[in-house]
């Protein structure tokens, strides 16, 4: 039988080397900072609307990490909705949709809460509100009661890349998780007595994984995890950065160094260090993405006296969100509902304002984009 990190007497006694990741866990603090000061300097709408961003991309991006893609537009109006938000062409979203978006805004907005049981059942079942995963029925709203190993491959040609602790050790194993996350003074282990919350959401991540407590949906809880003690770590609700976008982006490595870790005796420097140095990633990403928001925000405030009905805004911000594909009259009319005469009506009227200008590259079918 494989040996496990969770066989070792040490467990859950992590160490790792401190030196080694010492400059990468000062550059990401200072990066949170630098980070939190520019948001600070902004207006409230705009720092609304980079968390309205934020929070979309990881919601989609934490389920694109198991293989599910979520609709756009219902992810952002669900979470735009529970903020309250005054946001044009918001659409309905799905009651799946909703309880991943109450879990994620649950973990990020009330990130001072402590994490139980109780809590992480609400989770799980906002997760799988028909009580399935895909085709499957599974324990929901509480932890498994079944065997659990992580396997890849055709069926008799399986390989295993991890078994989880036996069920009947879940509930001692999930106590002892959770009173170290809840309480600062808990300590396993000479590292782990920093109570910093960026090294304990590294931590969290890997201990809760290792756990495996749910029948499924283990990864996208341990992303919300990780996001409400990096919450903690900016003493901020709002989120301005996705660590979920950049774990996919490095997916492959992210599941190489979690088996890894997971098949040692408890030294998780390494995994670590590719934590801190993927939250540094996300962080520097979303300079860029910061970028996109103030020049948003830029064009609203120049065209704020502009009159403008609600199909037009809607295709506006669709524009300047990134518009997939070529804009063209048939697809205004689609989107927003109307017939192809009033979409060229409202096309004709941006264009005479100065805002939107026909595509000399588009070939044949006349499309447009803004000016």
């Amino acid at each position: 039988m494989a040996k496990y990190i969770y066989h070792y007497p040490e467990w859950p006694y992590f160490s790792w080397d401190d030196r080694a990741i010492a400059t990468v866990f000062g550059e990401v603090r200072h990066l949170q900072g630098k980070l939190l000061g520019q948001m600070n300097a902004l207006g409230f709408a705009m720092q609304t609307e980079a968390a309205l961003a934020t929070l979309t991309l990881d919601v989609l991006k934490s389920s694109e990490i198991e293989g599910e893609r979520l609709n756009y537009e219902q992810v952002r109006s669900s979470i735009a909705r529970r903020l309250g938000m005054d946001v044009a062409g918001l659409v309905p979203s799905s009651r799946h949709i909703d309880g991943v978006v109450e879990m994620m805004l649950d973990a990020t907005q009330n990130y001072r809460e402590p994490l139980t049981d109780e809590r992480l059942f609400g989770w799980h079942a906002a997760l799988f509100p028909t009580g399935r995963s895909g085709m499957y029925k599974i324990d929901v709203g509480r932890y498994r009661t079944g065997e659990m190993q992580v396997v890849s491959g055709a069926m008799g040609k399986e390989k295993i890349h991890y078994e989880a602790p036996p069920p009947a050790i879940i509930q001692k194993e999930m106590t002892r998780f959770l009173y170290w996350l809840n309480d600062a003074k808990a300590v396993f282990s000479p590292q782990q007595k920093s109570a910093d919350p960026v090294l304990k959401a590294a931590v969290a991540h890997l201990w809760f994984v290792t756990i495996h407590p749910f029948n499924d949906g283990n990864g996208r809880i341990a992303r919300a995890i990780s996001d409400m003690l990096l919450a903690r770590s900016d003493e901020n609700p709002q989120r301005f950065y996705s660590l979920s976008n950049q774990i996919l982006a490095e997916r492959k490595k992210y599941y190489e160094v979690l088996q890894k870790t997971q098949q040692g005796n408890g030294n998780i420097t390494e995994w670590m260090d590719w934590f801190l140095h993927c939250l540094k990633r996300a962080l520097l990403a979303t300079e860029d993405s910061l970028q996109h928001v103030l020049r948003k925000a830029d064009f609203w405030k120049t065209h704020s006296h502009t009159s403008m009905n609600e199909r037009q805004r809607l295709m506006l911000n669709k524009l300047l969100d990134g518009f997939e594909g070529k804009l063209q009259s048939s697809k205004w009319a689609k989107i927003t509902h109307c017939s192809q005469d009033t979409a060229l009506r409202d096309i004709k009227d941006l264009m005479e304002k100065g805002i939107l200008k026909q595509d000399l590259q588009s070939g044949r079918s006349t499309s447009y984009i803004l000016n």
